[in-house]
């Protein structure tokens, strides 16, 4: 089923989003959903909280969001992630967000990380991250801990951006 997604500046999109204790049939249920939702968006990852479901859970498919990959999923499930280790060493990217579309704005995060998770089978995995899978987990962490991407940006270009959406969604409706 496809959700609505939040949008900026709705207040739930600075919530923390609390762990999951249990990967169940309901849990997998949410994130089939979170997945029709972003490949309907055209998006590469989304977190729970942007369908306002305050749970750490992420969905993600870097595949899907390669121009040459046609119509390939490669679907990736994120339950309770944490960042274990992450390098000195910062790369820019120019990122963009479905609760905030429309706007595309360079942040530099760390190049490589160590990441812990649960699959969608409730299986803990650690495994290192660099380049697109980096960038983009990290931004999906930054939404289960309160933070939009514009967050990092200053005061005046945030404000840009929330003035950019408000016009887009008056458009749109």
């Amino acid at each position: 089923m496809i959700r609505q997604i939040l949008t900026v500046p709705d207040p739930i999109l600075k919530e923390v989003s609390k762990p999951v204790e249990i990967v169940n049939d309901e849990i997998r249920a949410l994130m089939a959903d979170m997945l029709e939702t972003m490949y309907d968006a055209k998006g590469i990852g989304l977190a729970a909280i942007q369908i306002g479901v305050p749970l750490r859970v992420i969905v993600m498919d870097l595949v899907w969001g390669k121009e040459d990959a046609g119509d390939a999923r490669l679907p990736r499930y994120f339950i309770n992630p944490e960042i274990l280790d992450a390098s000195e060493d910062l790369r820019p990217y120019e990122e963009g967000c479905l609760s905030v579309p429309e706007y595309y704005e360079e942040i530099e995060r760390p190049a490589k990380i160590k990441l812990k998770y649960l699959n969608e089978n409730g299986e803990e995995i650690i495994e290192e991250a660099d380049e697109m899978f980096a960038t983009c987990i990290q931004h999906e962490i930054d939404h289960l801990n309160g933070i939009v991407f514009i967050d990092k940006l200053s005061r005046l270009k945030r404000e840009r951006a929330i003035a950019k959406v408000k016009k887009v969604k008056r458009i749109a409706a």
